[in-house]
């Protein structure tokens, strides 16, 4: 199955999801199968969102 990335409008930030990706690998000895797999397959997608989001955020920023 395939993990939809979250809606726009995320309210975390990409540092908040990569900590908790972190916490996901530390905790499965990075051995990640089943519903662990999935659901850092989704936490990675939501990470790239908000990330790539952030990064279009700050150049528009420092545009302005």
């Amino acid at each position: 199955m395939i993990p939809t990335p979250p809606a726009h409008g995320s309210a975390r930030s990409a540092a908040v999801v990569n900590e908790e990706i972190r916490e996901l690998l530390a905790a499965t000895g990075g051995w990640l199968y089943g519903q662990t797999r999935d659901r850092y397959e989704v936490l990675v997608a939501e990470w790239m969102a908000v990330s790539r989001a952030e990064s279009l955020s700050e150049g528009i920023t420092e545009a302005a």
